[in-house]
């Protein structure tokens, strides 16, 4: 073979293994957006379940990626809890994603692991928390700050992507809910 079928076969063989990388890193390289799928994700509850967000299909859902040292995640939290006390018999279920590290250990920043059941219970939260110190949850829903939230609607589409805190249960987000949840 010359060199030219050489640097063909070099060609090919490159744009077959980018491809195929391309493939195995899809749910990392994919960006989510609005009226996208949300993607399969599943992770532990602080009561050791597995709660996963195909489970959730019929409902709309409002997950929310947070820790226990981010400041604006710390605000966000009471307008989440009055949002799920106002339309979870309506069908809204209000999901919290912490990323914090492990108890005892260090994030990838240095952020110390929180005490995330003393969190919660300081703050009276009684809806879904689950724990995700692998940061598998930033890489999926494109997190890129905290926090990130993802409003979902009964189909498993992604309706908004906000990032940042927001109070979620007045103005365009409580309209927006409303909205989803029906009357």
């Amino acid at each position: 073979m010359g060199s030219r079928g050489m640097r063909v076969l070099l060609v090919a063989g490159l744009a077959v293994g980018l491809g195929l990388l391309g493939w195995l890193l899809r749910d990392q390289l994919s960006t989510l957006e609005t009226g996208s799928r949300v993607p399969a994700y599943a992770a532990p509850t602080l009561d050791g379940d597995t709660l996963s967000l195909r489970d959730l299909e019929g409902q709309v859902v409002v997950l929310n990626v947070w820790a226990t040292w981010c400041t604006p995640c710390i605000r966000e939290m009471p307008s989440l809890q009055r949002l799920q006390d106002r339309f979870g018999e309506r069908g809204l279920r209000v999901v919290a994603v912490s990323v914090d590290a492990a108890r005892g250990s260090a994030g990838e920043f240095g952020q110390p692991g929180g005490n995330i059941q003393a969190f919660v219970d300081r703050l009276g939260l009684d809806f879904t928390i689950l724990h995700d110190p692998t940061g598998r949850a930033d890489r999926i829903f494109g997190v890129q700050a905290l926090p990130t939230t993802l409003v979902i609607d009964r189909q498993g589409r992604v309706v908004e992507k906000v990032m940042g805190a927001r109070e979620w249960d007045e103005g365009e987000a409580l309209a927006l809910i409303e909205r989803l949840v029906g009357s």
